[in-house]
């Protein structure tokens, strides 16, 4: 089955989450819609949808001019290996010790940075967004202090830049899921191209809903950069599976929503320990109690 990608950019949080409203109701509907800040202080918002069916040009041009962004870009990727195929030309990121590139800055690692070469774009977390960077930021913190991780989980893991990150520091047991095989398709992509396959299990996975995921509790870290809503659902689960005085970096939280997710995981037992604004995010390191 073909799949077809229609993407944009445009000025402002507001004008884009309508797009991205806007854009659920063409003909034929798209099977994803998403709206993601461009991390580099430019202001500009990525509007990018995914078909199964060729998506109405024309009224893609009418939505460009309608909501002020730069015309849709469309494309249709190929049936097999896609996800090699599918690329982000953005800068590298710098977050602490770890270093996310593409490809087309292979040349550009640091010697005294640990690489993580993303390629594909399909699902969310390249380093760019204010969560994933505030992510890999706590966990540079948490390596700089000394901590290591036996076993970690990295819930609705995207690309699994964050599992990744985690794997080329420490030798322990290390697990990704994704509610979304795609996802879990480019997290595997993704460790073949860092010469990582086998290091993280990767599954398909609702929360904690998978007997791998259950197996390898509890964890001594646990990743969680989705958003607000499923985090909060996520609390009890989470508590469940971390071990006392395990660690958590979520993400995923709009700065205004922090204040909820602290107190929800405060009832859980797992209490704040620091918190990163970046933008218009959060991102939240909590300690589950002895």
């Amino acid at each position: 089955m073909p799949t077809f990608t229609a993407l944009t950019t445009l000025s402002g949080k507001a004008q884009a989450e309508a797009l991205g409203e806007a854009m659920e109701r063409l003909e034929p509907v798209p099977t994803g819609v998403g709206v993601f800040e461009v991390e580099d202080g430019s202001g500009l918002w990525e509007v990018g949808g995914y078909f199964t069916e060729t998506p109405d040009i024309a009224a893609l041009a009418l939505l460009s001019v309608a909501f002020g962004a730069r015309e849709f870009t469309v494309s249709e990727l190929p049936e097999t290996d896609w996800v090699a195929h599918v690329r982000r030309e953005l800068a590298p990121v710098e977050a602490g010790r770890f270093f996310v590139y593409g490809s087309h800055d292979a040349d550009k690692v640091p010697a005294d940075r640990i690489p993580l070469l993303i390629e594909a774009a399909m699902a969310f977390g390249t380093g760019h967004h204010g969560t994933t960077l505030g992510c890999l930021r706590a966990l540079d913190r948490l390596i700089e202090g000394g901590f290591v991780g036996d076993k970690v989980a990295d819930i609705g893991c995207g690309t699994a830049v964050l599992a990744m990150a985690a794997a080329r520091v420490w030798d322990g047991e290390i697990i990704a899921s994704d509610i979304d095989q795609v996802a879990v398709d480019v997290a595997e992509a993704n460790l073949r191209a860092n010469d990582m396959a086998g290091r993280v299990r990767c599954v398909e996975a609702a929360g904690f809903a998978n007997p791998e995921l259950a197996a390898l509790a509890p964890y001594d870290l646990i990743f969680a950069n989705i958003l607000k809503g499923p985090l909060v659902a996520l609390a009890p689960d989470l508590a469940a599976h971390l071990r006392p005085e395990g660690y958590a970096i979520l993400s995923g939280i709009l700065n205004e929503q922090a204040e909820d997710v602290i107190s929800v995981y405060a009832r859980s037992g797992v209490n704040l320990v620091e918190s990163e604004e970046i933008g218009d995010w959060t991102t939240l390191l909590l300690r589950k109690k002895a």
